[in-house]
């Protein structure tokens, strides 16, 4: 029998079906998000608690502090950043040129990680970024006039829309963004796919692309631009700030070696539970002892420091525009920052270093596609090896993916969304590019499984040019740890620190995708990408030639065991989730006590169930996110 170990209690939270924003005024908003108004005459509300900016009437900032929020020129050619940008103030001036010739993509090179806002003679473009760590979104007012913001939720308020339960299945389900790209998780709000931009006319909007398809490099060839761009990017973050970091993994650990090299003393932290059975801090110890500059703490962990730790109140979690994973880890992530909280200090991690230094496995049809069916035999024979599972299956899932395309896996989806799916047949290694439902699919209700098939074989039906498989996965990745990323970057923010993601700017992704994917990804090496970009330093050796790579499975599965009940609680009958039919009406306490007893496959589908969970109540009772412009005295607007 599966124990919580103590009787956990959930706080109650209300229920309601629409966001109104109209919520409990003691509750947290979304704490960092801009806004922006296109219509006749002024807006009826406005940001609360927003700046305006000089350059672009119209535009708001919320939580953003001032050095983050730079301009250049005027509301008739005028440019706004808003986050970490390593654009100097004349470099701004020199981009208006850029602007003015409507040259988008040229507004997104430089290093940091930050929102574009480009005017020009009437013409407005909101640029995000390609992580989706600055996402865009819009919505047109039935009145007239249209509203943009860098957070969904305020949007759903403006008519109290409701949470769109097709669009939140399909994250459950099919994982990426990409298959509903232009879907929110609010109705009637729009997303803006990324390496899109909303480009809003006198009289019209339309979402343009605006970043090109990389002409694919090899590894000799792309490494140095890999190097380049990943300096800039650490160096761009401290600029003379403290230094925090964790220094675990093959990528953190060069962000560690790279900080040092500035001549900045580096905090580096490695979660070393003893649960957790790796390597990390073998390798962390060698690295500090040899690299200047960094002073190496550890963090043993605690029988309270598990996943789902301090979920017993759900208002506990940190506050996000969409669900994410840090929602379950925060209490380890809060301990692990009490023994290196600096404030002012730059927090790197190597969050998004897994996709962008490796490759997708989906490159193995992108391989049979183009005729190089050798190679593809012979690259699936070496990841079938290193995964341990049967290479003719794995190649009959190749072949077949290669056959049909990005669309075809999404039809094949869709047929197993109609047939009652059974996720646990599905194949390895990744599911070959995720182009399979995930193991939350075979807990929607039949109504909810088919709508989202029809509505995912419309997507497939209307998709454009297949940008093979890979770059395809890779991006719908970076995605979803883009946005994932906000639970992680508000718990380092109420510890007074600012989190940076280098493996994330643009220009590294950039980078690091125009490696040939059959290069970055091949099973036989472990991240060479790394190797070939610093063969010289500061990075030593024993580090690029690690093969080996931690995890939290151990923290995760005592937390699985420490917090059962909590967690069938959470998804049970009572559950948001169940309400929309995402989860069974009688809940998954039985998943959660498999699970917890050690059966594969389910512990997945819980993390992100919970995420969402989490969400949905976090959304329901947020207070409101505007006021009323006309009184100017922060009155929230219901």
């Amino acid at each position: 029998m599966i124990r919580s170990g103590r009787r956990d209690r959930l706080r109650a939270v209300p229920a309601p079906s629409l966001i109104s924003g109209a919520g409990s005024t003691g509750r947290r908003r979304v704490d960092q998000w801009c806004a922006g108004w296109r219509g006749p005459g002024r807006p009826g509300r406005v940001p609360a608690g927003g700046h305006g900016v000089s350059v672009l009437p119209g535009m708001w900032t919320c939580g953003w502090p001032p050095a983050e929020v730079r301009t250049a020129g005027t509301a008739r050619l005028g440019l706004v950043v808003v986050g970490r940008c390593g654009a100097s103030a004349a470099g701004l001036e020199r981009a208006l040129a850029d602007v003015e010739a409507g040259r988008w993509r040229a507004l997104t090179r430089w290093a940091g990680s930050y929102l574009t806002v480009a005017a020009r003679y009437g013409t407005t473009a909101v640029i995000g970024d390609l992580a989706g760590q600055h996402p865009v979104h819009w919505k047109p007012l039935d009145g007239g006039g249209l509203w943009w913001a860098t957070a969904a939720l305020p949007l759903a308020q403006l008519h109290g829309a409701a949470v769109d339960r097709i669009s939140l299945a399909a994250r459950l389900a099919l994982g990426p963004f990409g298959i509903l790209a232009e879907r929110s998780l609010f109705t009637g709000v729009r997303r803006v796919p990324p390496g899109h931009l909303l480009l809003l006319r006198p009289d019209d909007a339309a979402v343009v692309r605006f970043e090109s398809e990389p002409r694919p490099v090899s590894m000799p060839e792309g490494a140095p631009q890999v190097a380049a761009a990943l300096t800039e990017a650490v160096t761009v973050r401290l600029d003379g700030r403290p230094g925090v970091a964790d220094l675990a993994g093959l990528d953190s650990t060069t962000l560690v070696c790279l900080a040092a090299a500035q001549g900045v003393p580096v905090d580096a932290v490695t979660h070393a539970d003893p649960r957790m059975r790796d390597d990390d801090l073998a390798y962390a110890r060698r690295t500090a002892a040899v690299v200047p500059g960094v002073r190496h703490h550890t963090f043993t962990g605690s029988e309270e420091a598990v996943l789902y730790g301090g979920l017993e109140d759900p208002g506990s979690a940190p506050v996000t525009d969409e669900p994410t994973l840090y929602a379950a880890t925060a209490r380890i992530k809060h301990a692990q920052l009490d023994l290196v909280s600096r404030a002012g200090a730059v927090y790197l991690t190597g969050e998004g270093g897994d996709v962008v230094l490796a490759a997708s496995a989906g490159y193995l049809p992108d391989l049979y596609r183009e005729g190089r069916r050798r190679e593809a035999w012979q690259h699936t024979l070496a990841h079938a090896r290193v995964r341990r599972v049967s290479p003719l299956t794995l190649w009959r899932r190749v072949r077949f993916l290669a056959r049909g395309g990005v669309a075809g896996g999404w039809r094949q989806a869709a047929s197993a969304l109609r047939a009652a799916p059974n996720p646990a047949a599905t194949v390895t290694p990744e599911a070959v590019a995720r182009q399979v439902l995930s193991p939350c699919a075979r807990w929607l209700c039949p109504g909810v499984r088919l709508h989202l098939a029809d509505e995912v074989d419309t997507a497939a039906d209307a998709f454009g040019e297949d940008p093979g498989m890979a770059d395809w996965s890779d991006r719908q990745d970076l995605m979803r740890i883009g946005s994932s990323l906000a639970g992680w970057r508000a718990i380092t923010r109420e510890h007074g620190m600012t989190l940076a993601t280098p493996y994330l700017d643009n220009e590294v992704v950039r980078a690091c995708l125009a490696v040939e994917a059959s290069e970055r990804g091949a099973a036989d090496r472990y991240k060479p990408l790394l190797a070939a970009a610093f063969p010289d330093g500061p990075v030593p050796g024993f580090v690029l030639e690690r093969t080996t790579k931690g995890g939290l499975d151990g923290v995760a599965h005592a937390g699985l065991v420490r917090h059962a009940g909590l967690l069938a609680e959470l998804l049970g009958p009572g559950s948001h989730l169940a309400g929309l039919g995402l989860l069974p009406s009688a809940g998954v306490g039985g998943e959660v006590a498999a699970a917890a007893s050690g059966r594969p496959g389910g512990a997945g589908a819980i993390h992100y169930a919970v995420a969402a969970e989490l969400w949905l109540r976090q959304a329901a009772d947020a207070p409101a996110h505007w006021m009323l412009s006309e009184e100017g005295d922060g009155r929230a607007a219901a």
